[in-house]
């Protein structure tokens, strides 16, 4: 079962068939006891729409702050040391990778947030972009993880590399944040085997293209929503993106043009020009 946005109001898909939810907003279903159940029970009386097009689709969000973690995954441990090395900052990813307590860091407000086909950005003082593939959580706000969604976290690599402490500003921009298409609502943890993939065009040809599956994820999904909630409330919950384990070789930059395509097995593709 999947929750979309769309610019006329929330949908919910079962088996195929689209039924419109108007009495409750997201923020009050995030909130639900129940939601699966809810929502199934829903679709299972309603009347399905007549018409269903995506391009109707916006970010699946509303009031829930972005959240991510890093250095998840053993690819994304070695960029990072490779990037940070000139700086001195190579062993400080690898003793993140190896510690107990997981990096945690604020991506971008819910308006900051772009959905499918919409543009995200790479910043005009970065001179090394690229997009990270993640799986995201949406948790409820009592730290349980109640859905699934596609994210991009674009980062500015170069930033990043010269200090770690410039992660905000390598992270944390105008149109760095992309979620969509839209969100799996299941009770169930996802299968280790889910593949995530990334395809990168350029003038409509593939300039970068790789995959991982969940299971080289170093960190539980669950462990990294406690550590997030442990001093923090999240009213209306919150999204949190896992980490990526794709990241294309030093030699590779986005240009504004490229379009990245994001597929996780099981939710969807979420699609994006760059601005």
């Amino acid at each position: 079962m999947k929750l979309f946005k769309t610019n006329g109001g929330w949908v919910v898909e079962r088996e195929g068939a689209y039924f419109p939810l108007e009495e409750m907003s997201f923020d009050a279903l995030v909130a639900h006891a129940d939601l699966y159940g809810y929502l199934s029970a829903l679709a299972g009386q309603g009347t399905p729409l007549e018409r269903w097009s995506e391009a109707d689709l916006a970010a699946p969000i509303e009031n829930q702050p972005v959240w991510a973690a890093g250095v998840t995954y053993w690819r994304s441990r070695s960029a990072r040391m490779s990037e940070s090395r000139d700086a001195g900052g190579g062993g400080f990813y690898d003793r993140v990778y190896a510690a107990e307590r997981p990096e945690l860091f604020f991506k971008a407000l819910p308006s900051k947030v772009v959905g499918p086909r919409q543009a995200v950005r790479i910043r005009r003082d970065a001179a090394w972009s690229v997009p990270e593939p993640e799986l995201t959580l949406l948790v409820n706000p009592r730290a349980e993880i109640i859905g699934y969604t596609v994210g991009n976290d674009m980062s500015s690599r170069d930033i990043e590399g010269e200090n770690p402490l410039y992660l905000p500003q390598a992270k944390v921009y105008d149109g760095s944040c992309a979620l969509g298409p839209g969100i799996v609502i299941r009770k169930e943890a996802l299968p280790a085997t889910t593949q995530i993939e990334m395809k990168i065009l350029r003038a409509g040809e593939t300039a970068f293209s790789g995959s991982i599956a969940l299971s080289a994820m170093k960190r539980d999904p669950a462990s990294l929503a406690d550590y997030l909630f442990r001093e923090q409330a999240f009213p209306c919950g919150c999204f949190l993106l896992t980490g990526t384990g794709i990241v294309p070789p030093d030699s590779f930059t986005l240009q504004p043009g490229d379009d990245i395509q994001i597929g996780i097995e099981g939710i969807g593709t979420l699609v994006n020009a760059v601005a």
